[in-house]
């Protein structure tokens, strides 16, 4: 049985949405919580659309995200994206999801895109502490040469 099988867009969506508003839905353009419901789309029954009455904006339930702009229904990113955190590789994602090796390649690419651009740098604070640190490359382990090098 194909992975695919197991997931429901309708579940996918609903997990988007829980996880991207918490609080309720937002204006991804203006962060405005004035939103009005604009049906269905006609593709994904279960994406739904939305208008901001703040800036009036139009948006979706994948609009600045990742999976945004694509023709693969949402389970599929949903599926790559976890058989990415089993670390398999592109060719196994691409057998797995039944789609051909590019674009297993193009899927897994956008989502580590999609994962860096997210990311926060951390800001360290107090006393930071680190461990070894090699101030010649390439000498690791042989004292005389760095010792002829006065370091």
């Amino acid at each position: 049985m194909n992975l695919l099988h197991l997931l429901d867009d309708a579940k996918c969506f609903e997990v988007i949405r829980a996880h991207r508003w918490p609080e309720g839905v937002r204006c991804p353009h203006c962060h405005a919580n004035q939103i009005t419901k604009q049906g269905r789309d006609e593709h994904q029954r279960a994406r739904q659309r939305y208008r901001c009455l703040g800036c009036q904006q139009k948006f979706d339930d994948l609009t600045g995200t990742v999976f945004a702009g694509h023709h693969q229904p949402l389970r599929v990113w949903v599926a790559g994206l976890y058989l990415m955190g089993l670390n398999l590789s592109n060719r196994q994602i691409a057998h797995e999801l039944g789609t051909n090796e590019d674009d297993a390649q193009q899927l897994t690419r956008q989502l580590r895109e999609g994962v860096v651009a997210a990311a926060t740098t951390p800001e360290l604070s107090g006393t930071v502490e680190i461990d070894e640190v090699y101030l010649v490359a390439g000498h690791k382990g042989q004292h005389a040469e760095v010792q002829k090098r006065g370091v």
